[in-house]
C-alpha cells in the first residue's frame, strides 16, 4: 500500500454494517461533540473512496467542527462483498445512516461528489416525505452537489462506463488496467490538471479486494439513477427548502457544466449556483486549494 493511502488508513477505523458483517472504513476530524450546524458529512463518487476528499478536509475544518467521512461498501479500503450486497444508491443511503448513527450524527450539512451526489438526493428524498432516521433528529442542515450525474439522459459516460454497463461488464472488470484508468480518468475530468500520483492512488484504492474485478457490479448504480430519477429524486429537489448549493467544475467532460445550469434553471430555481472556474469532474483533485474556497463561500453566506 502506498504511504500516503496507508497513513489515510492508519487515522481511521472499521465499522460492521449488516447481518454479514461487512467492514466499513470511517474517519471522524476534528470536535466529537460539534452540534449539526458545525458538522459536514462527506459522500464521496465513483470510482473513487473517502481519499478523494484527503487535500480539502483542513481546508473544510476552518468552516467546520467536526467531519465524517467513509469509504462505501465496493469502495477504497471497505469491503467488496460479490454476493449479498445490491450497491444500489438506496442500500448506499442506508449505509451513510448506519455510519453516521455509530459516530452518534443527528444531522449535519451534506456534501457530495459524483455517485455520492445520487446517494445524497435519496436522502433528500426520505428527508422530504419524513422518513429520516430518529437519530437523525437534527436533520439536515444544506446540501452541496459537485459535478454528478444528476439528469442522467444529460451525461456524456465514457465508453468505459457503457461497456461496463452492458451484458460485456464483467469481462470488462477482468481485462481492466491502470493505463485504461487513468485514459478514461483525463477524459472525465476535461482537462489535464490532475497529476499522476493522485491518479495512481485512485487505481490503488480500487484494486483492493480485488475492487478493480468488482466495478462491473459498483457502476450499477446508474440503472438506479435511471429508475428513480424522474419519479423519486427530481422531484425531491424541487420542492425541497433546504438550503442547496450546486457547485460544478466548468471543465466537467462527464456532468458537464450545462447540467448544473438546466437544475438551476428547471429543477430548483432556489439553489445556489457557482462554477468552479478551470476545474473539472474530479474537482477536489483538481485544485484542492481553490475547490475549498468555492464551496466555502456558500457556507459563509448562509443565513
Amino acid at each position: 500500500m502506498s504511504p500516503e493511502l496507508e497513513a489515510w488508513k492508519i487515522k481511521g477505523k472499521y465499522i460492521s454494517y449488516g447481518p454479514l458483517n461487512h467492514q466499513i472504513f470511517v474517519k471522524e476530524l476534528g470536535n466529537t461533540q460539534a452540534s449539526a450546524q458545525k458538522t459536514l458529512l462527506l459522500l464521496h463518487g465513483f470510482p473513487e473512496s473517502s481519499y478523494s476528499y484527503h487535500a480539502v478536509v483542513e481546508g473544510l475544518l476552518k468552516t467546520f467542527d467536526r467531519i465524517i467521512l467513509f469509504d462505501m461498501l465496493g469502495y477504497g479500503l471497505s469491503d467488496k462483498p460479490e454476493k449479498n450486497y445490491s450497491y444500489s444508491l438506496l442500500e448506499q443511503a442506508d449505509t451513510a445512516f448506519t455510519v453516521w448513527k455509530h459516530f452518534g450524527i443527528n444531522g449535519g450539512h451534506l456534501l457530495a461528489h459524483d455517485m455520492g451526489v445520487s446517494v445524497a438526493t435519496e436522502i433528500l428524498f426520505r428527508h422530504e416525505i419524513n422518513l429520516l432516521p430518529a437519530s437523525f433528529s437534527e436533520g439536515l442542515q444544506s446540501i452541496t452537489f459537485t459535478n454528478g450525474s444528476m439528469v442522467l439522459e444529460m451525461a456524456e459516460l465514457r465508453i468505459t462506463q457503457k461497456i461496463l454497463l452492458s451484458k460485456y461488464g464483467k469481462l470488462m472488470s477482468k481485462v481492466n488496467n491502470y493505463s485504461l484508468f487513468k485514459q478514461q480518468v483525463i477524459s472525465a475530468n476535461g482537462n489535464k490538471n490532475l497529476n499522476e500520483k493522485e491518479i495512481q492512488i485512485l487505481w490503488e484504492a480500487s484494486t483492493l479486494k480485488d475492487g478493480n474485478k468488482k466495478v462491473y457490479q459498483t457502476i450499477k448504480y446508474l440503472n438506479d439513477r435511471k429508475q428513480f430519477e424522474k419519479t423519486r429524486w427530481l422531484p425531491a429537489l424541487g420542492q425541497t427548502k433546504l438550503q442547496i448549493h450546486l457547485c460544478w467544475g466548468e471543465d466537467d467532460a462527464v456532468a458537464k457544466v450545462a447540467m448544473a445550469h438546466y437544475l438551476k434553471k428547471e429543477v430548483c430555481t432556489n439553489a445556489t449556483l457557482t462554477i468552479m472556474k478551470d476545474l473539472g469532474h474530479f474537482c477536489q483533485l483538481d485544485n484542492p486549494k481553490k475547490w475549498v474556497e468555492y464551496v466555502s463561500e456558500f457556507y459563509k453566506k448562509m443565513k
